[in-house]
């Protein structure tokens, strides 16, 4: 960082005036933010898809884009007798009467006798909020008559609006659980990692603000874009700007224990760590900033939302973490550190112990570190093997939903397919052989009859398939009905409906993997070169973070099969891949910033490097430990997609933390010296100014007495 900046936000002035535009500005944005996040996921299927299409077409007919919830009756064991059809009656009257309820047609009874299915049509037009009232009051009406239904009667209520109702109830009230668990996990991490009752106050306060600035913001970032910004992108961002600012923190108020023990003018000694930590930080940030940014190229809306709003949440947390934290711990004397208070010319802890022991390993036997490092790598990323793609709606949460079990219920004795049928639309004109070809595709149980819209241009018919939507024979079926009405000539029948939106979205996932995850690695390694100033480290930086990558999707993937969760969610391959390369990278910068600098100073890579490794070994391993808890906080919301990113990303960053940054990178820059930084080399005091400190010199005093070897002071 700039001198004159990095001296004028640690003065008194300086951070008075830092302070205060923080708290004036953060006012302004709590006053004039516009509404929250919706309270359910969005996942913007692009224009064009055929179930996007579908959509929009719909509204030429009489229903409009009209959605139905199905009540699933059933007696366990039995079949259904005449009071419990006389219930069933009962209970068509009470739906009826319920708020935005269209007319509701008679129930069927399934084939074994044991079931009843009776679909209720909401009013065309309803916007979430209502539909979601909606469904609440249905259910509420069906328990208020439970006492009139026979015993062993069961009546629940499944469907596309009881699919959505039960996933946006997921997230009621999850951004003040999220925030109050992320809180408490940064907060003991951090008094942990501090071992003082004070200063872990400070950070916490200052990227606690970041977080809740951040959350005023995506409101506007949505309005940019023209998409909304929900919850399941703010919980994302949340834990983001919490693990990354508290990353920057730990970093910087390190560097700044080491210049207390240097400097005696507290203030001096806060600058002084400003600019030595300055630039790393920058560019990690930089680096997660521009990877999160390729989500933009995507074709999925959320996944550009979240690209957009996320590399905003870094951004704010590298403000907070390198400007506002500083400033703060300006005003703050040296006592905020006891009981562990750094004077001048005391012992540096950072290159004692431990990490001065496994900075001896690995610089005494770097091959054979590198070798079982890259077994353990190898050995987990086995798990990819048996790892599987997609899930089903009932697969969606991890917790018991009434939508789920209705449907379970209803696959037992109905085609499973019945609560999320297809709709075809095609010309009027061929209407026959639209309906033909759609009776007679193999998957497909049931067809309605067609209905023209108010033109007469058009028809529209909707198919219930034998499987569930968003399973591997579902798609199958889509994708086969489709190619058969692609062949009738003059039909231009398009295939919608929620089995075809979840092909659809599964193929739109599937492009954003093929393009985003190339890009990912180009900007990263651009971004690593100029900041290295190297071609060799950015390509092994790079190599490490893909392979450790694989062994954290393996690893979790063996997790989620022991907890009989079947598969990934088809979102989650991409994001979990993107943070992980660019999380995993931060560390990297952290560890080979500060291994240049040393290699200057020493005049040597691999004294330098062993050197980093020991002043950094701590802190890195405590922002590793942290941003994975953080992550792994993402468990507490009751969806699928969130508990494996959360698992995913956080079994790969202490993967990243404890084995690639702690072994394998140090060992790599010891087999390769000088040509580490090629082409070109650390520059500074090195030969020219400072003794070469031979590494075997080196390496002779750690078989004496690690701690003189690698502190190197």
């Amino acid at each position: 960082m700039g001198e004159r900046f990095a001296s004028w936000i640690t003065s008194r002035i300086g951070a008075a005036v830092v302070l205060l535009s923080t708290v004036a500005l953060s006012a302004l944005v709590f006053l004039g933010s516009p509404d929250q996040p919706a309270p359910g996921p969005v996942t913007g299927l692009p224009e064009g898809r055929q179930s996007t299409r579908v959509t929009e077409l719909r509204d030429r007919f009489p229903g409009g884009r009209a959605e139905s919830a199905l009540v699933v009756f059933e007696r366990a064991g039995a079949p259904l007798g005449e009071a419990d059809r006389t219930a069933i009656e009962a209970a068509q009257r009470t739906a009826a009467a319920v708020t935005h309820v269209a007319d509701v047609p008679p129930a069927r009874f399934s084939d074994d006798g044991r079931a009843a299915l009776l679909p209720v049509p909401f009013d065309a037009g309803l916007d979430a909020p209502t539909r979601n009232a909606t469904v609440d009051e249905l259910r509420a009406a069906l328990r208020g008559t439970g006492s009139a239904l026979p015993d062993g009667l069961t009546a629940q209520v499944t469907g596309g609006a009881a699919f959505g109702r039960d996933i946006s109830a997921a997230f009621e009230g999850a951004d003040v659980t999220l925030l109050a668990a992320t809180a408490i996990v940064v907060a003991l991490l951090l008094l942990v990692t501090y071992r003082s009752p004070f200063l872990w106050i400070v950070p916490l306060a200052v990227i606690g603000l970041g977080d809740q600035v951040t959350a005023k913001l995506l409101p506007w970032l949505g309005q940019l874009i023209g998409e909304p910004t929900d919850a399941s992108i703010a919980g994302i961002v949340s834990v983001l700007v919490f693990g990354a600012g508290t990353d920057y923190a730990l970093l910087l108020i390190s560097r700044y224990r080491e210049e207390l023990r240097r400097t005696p003018d507290r203030r001096a000694a806060l600058a002084a760590a400003v600019r030595a930590a300055g630039p790393a930080i920058v560019g990690s940030a930089g680096t997660v900033i521009l990877a999160l940014l390729t989500l933009l190229t995507a074709v999925l809306t959320s996944n550009r939302t979240l690209g957009l709003a996320a590399a905003a949440g870094v951004a704010v947390a590298l403000v907070f973490g390198l400007v506002v934290l500083p400033a703060a711990l300006a005003f703050l004397p040296r006592g905020a550190f006891w009981p562990l208070v750094p004077t001048v010319g005391s012992a540096d802890s950072s290159a004692t112990g431990i990490w001065a022991r496994v900075a001896g390993i690995v610089g005494r036997r770097p091959r054979l570190v590198l070798a079982g490092a890259a077994l353990v790598l190898i050995a987990l990323s086995a798990g990819l093997l048996t790892t599987k793609i997609g899930l089903s709606q009932t697969e969606q949460f991890r917790t018991e939903v009434e939508s789920v079990q209705a449907q379970e219920v209803l696959a037992a004795h109905f085609p499973a397919g019945s609560s999320q049928p297809l709709t075809v639309v095609a010309n009027a004109a061929a209407a026959d052989a639209v309906t033909a070809t759609v009776r007679t595709t193999p998957g497909v149980a049931a067809v309605g009859k067609p209905e023209v819209s108010t033109d007469g241009a058009l028809v529209q018919l909707t198919a219930q398939l034998d499987h569930e939507s968003g399973t591997p024979d579902a798609d199958r079926t889509v994708t086969a009905l489709r190619e058969g009405l692609a062949a009738l000539d003059g039909a231009e029948a398009l295939v919608g409906g929620q089995p075809a939106a979840d092909l659809d979205q599964r193929d739109a996932n599937a492009r954003d993997n093929a393009v985003v995850a190339p890009l990912v690695l180009g900007v990263v390694l651009l971004v690593l070169i100029v900041l290295l100033r190297s071609i060799v480290a950015p390509l092994l930086l790079l190599l490490t973070v893909v392979v450790s990558f694989a062994a954290s999707l393996g690893a979790a993937s063996l997790v989620f099969a022991a907890l009989d969760i079947p598969a990934l969610a088809s979102s989650v391959p991409l994001l979990s891949f993107l943070f992980l390369v660019a999380l995993g990278v931060d560390y990297n910068i952290f560890l080979v910033s500060r291994a240049r600098e040393e290699a200057a100073l020493r005049g040597d890579t691999r004294a330098g490097m062993l050197r980093a490794l020991s002043a950094t070994g701590g802190v890195i391993t405590s922002a590793g430990v942290l941003l994975a808890a953080v992550f792994t906080v993402l468990g507490v919301l009751p969806v699928i997609v969130l508990t494996q990113l959360g698992v995913i990303v956080g079994v790969g960053v202490l993967l990243d933390t404890l084995l690639v940054r702690t072994l394998v990178v140090p060992a790599l820059a010891m087999l390769l010296s000088e040509r580490f930084w090629w082409p070109s080399r650390p520059s500074g005091h090195g030969p020219v100014n400072a003794p070469r400190e031979p590494v075997a010199a080196l390496l002779r005093q750690t078989d004496q007495d690690p701690v003189k070897a690698v502190a190197g002071s």
